[in-house]
């Protein structure tokens, strides 16, 4: 699937690109001809990927340091970017952390930056580089959200709810935006293969299915954005086992987390 051509290439924004998910992102978003603005905390690892890139599907790939977890990083993300004469057609709010264990064991400032990468920025981001796209009334928003989403899930409290917020944040946006040419999506993958995934201890307990692929989430995540799909889940079984919980009253559901939790733990 084509990124559809304005008179301009597109340019997208990823977040958390230097590794797993991100970096399958910015791969992919490069092979449809976009220009890319990768943001992530290592350096190396981002000019790395920004190399590639340019090297392999001639794109432009801008390679911007920064950790959003700090107050004010998204506005001087936007500052920047907009000194530079950069308009993000695509915003990819991939970045995320994850803690994984018992609540009351885990550190509070741990749990405060959890908070503040996967909520606080990720909603920062989107309210500054969203309304340049409505004015230009064109523009795409892409989340990354979880299975996680919809399964409250001892072990993975925090990291949850997250998540959730991510999904609810991002179908309610979508109405908002309707009619204006500005699209919004969650991607809500399975644990996948990536350095986070392997934070948890027998991570293939929380599982439905073997651990996903990052390229393939990518490319899923992708269609789903250009396609302008609110919700996708990718993969089949992962697609089945939320629309069974999804017929479910919520003290089953909340049942079902706590036994994969506690198995987990």
């Amino acid at each position: 699937m084509k990124v559809q051509r304005t008179d301009r290439r597109e340019t997208a924004l990823i977040t958390g690109a230097s590794e797993g998910i991100g970096r399958e992102l910015a791969r992919t978003f490069a092979s449809e001809g976009c220009d890319l603005v990768l943001v992530a905390r290592n350096a190396d690892r981002l000019e790395e990927i920004a190399g590639e890139v340019a090297l392999h599907h001639r794109v432009r790939a801008l390679s911007v340091p920064k950790d959003l977890a700090k107050p004010d990083a998204a506005a001087e993300l936007f500052d920047e970017l907009t000194r530079r004469g950069v308009h993000v057609d695509t915003l990819v709010n991939n970045a995320g952390l994850l803690e994984f264990g018992p609540f009351l064991d885990m550190p509070p400032d741990r749990l405060a930056a959890l908070l503040l990468l996967n909520v606080v920025a990720l909603t920062s981001l989107t309210r500054h580089f969203v309304p340049p796209m409505v004015a230009a009334g064109h523009g795409r928003v892409l989340n990354l959200g979880s299975v996680g989403s919809f399964l409250p899930m001892p072990s993975l409290s925090a990291y949850g709810a997250s998540k959730a917020y991510i999904l609810s944040f991002s179908e309610a946006l979508s109405e908002e935006l309707r009619g204006t040419g500005v699209t919004v999506s969650v991607c809500c993958p399975g644990f996948t293969e990536t350095h986070m995934a392997h934070q948890i201890e027998g991570v293939e307990r929380l599982q439905v299915a073997p651990l996903m692929d990052p390229a393939e989430v990518a490319r899923a995540a992708y269609e789903a954005c250009m396609a302008g799909e609110v919700v996708s889940v990718p993969g089949l079984a992962n697609r089945i086992a939320i629309g069974v919980l999804g017929l479910q009253p919520r003290w089953l559901v909340r049942w079902l987390g706590g036994a994969i939790g506690r198995r987990a733990m």
